[in-house]
């Protein structure tokens, strides 16, 4: 047992050592949220770990107090209980905590809403269009560059190219780091949802709806995301795949009309 079980921890730290890296995708065994490459996401992380400090205390108070009422007042330590039923003091406490527990997540809420929902001076836009079920892409600001991505089949991956099953795309979204980039989604069929978690991007793209959101990528790199609203059979296999590159990088990507 105990080889089989080291042998086991073997392979698997192999298989873990042998996985590129990208600062954008799901890691094997990986836990809390992706490493965050703009803003938004920062502001996501900074607003979950609050919430994990607050939730975390909760549990741990109604645990020791449960546990003191368990062997304070069981039967053998208590052989008398009391007759009251109310007290106006408890009450009242255990009426305000809570409102001031709700306060405190209410107004960095808001603000993180307020954050992410749209940027007052867009430096370029990229609007996005969900189909069933792929994503179709344009740069109104840079020669309408327009293109469709569909998801590479599963025969199609080249592991040696990085690629990766589920996630990687035919054509690939380039943007700029560190420039302002108003997103305009919408669809053309049914709800969908656009979205890359390590760059704190989820909005619903609804048909005749053109909701908006932004980002500023801080970093180089790969990023993917996928639909995030059951949007029919083939949900699961409309991914996002976005290349962050430098200023430069995006100008050549422009000036050779979108081709990589």
């Amino acid at each position: 047992m105990i080889k089989l079980l080291s042998a086991f921890l073997l392979s698997a730290t192999i298989f873990l050592q042998t996985q590129p890296a990208f600062a954008g995708a799901p890691t094997n065994w990986g836990m809390s949220m992706q490493e965050s490459a703009s803003p938004s996401k920062e502001h996501i992380t900074d607003f979950h770990n609050l919430l994990l400090w607050i939730i975390s205390g909760i549990v741990l108070f109604v645990f020791l107090l449960l546990a003191y009422v368990v062997v304070r007042y069981n039967r053998k330590s208590n052989p008398t209980p009391a007759k009251f039923s109310h007290n106006v003091l408890v009450e009242i406490i255990w009426t305000i905590i809570p409102v001031v527990i709700l306060i405190i997540i209410a107004v960095p809420s808001f603000q993180l809403l307020y954050y992410t929902d749209r940027i007052q001076e867009p430096e370029m836009t990229l609007k996005v269009t969900g189909y069933q079920w792929y994503w179709g892409y344009e740069y109104p600001d840079h020669d309408n560059i327009a293109f469709n991505a569909y998801m590479i089949p599963d025969a199609d991956i080249n592991v040696e190219k990085g690629e990766k099953r589920l996630l990687s795309t035919d054509n690939k979204v380039v943007l700029p780091v560190d420039t302002n980039i108003q997103i305009l989604v919408t669809s053309a069929d049914v709800i969908h949802s656009f979205a890359v978690p390590s760059l704190g991007l989820k909005t619903d793209a609804i048909p005749g709806r053109l909701n908006e959101t932004w980002v500023r990528i801080t970093k180089p790199g790969i990023y993917y995301g996928q639909c995030s609203e059951l949007c029919g059979k083939d949900h699961a296999y409309m991914p996002s795949e976005i290349h962050a590159v430098s200023k430069e990088d995006f100008a050549k990507w422009v000036a050779n009309g979108g081709n990589t």
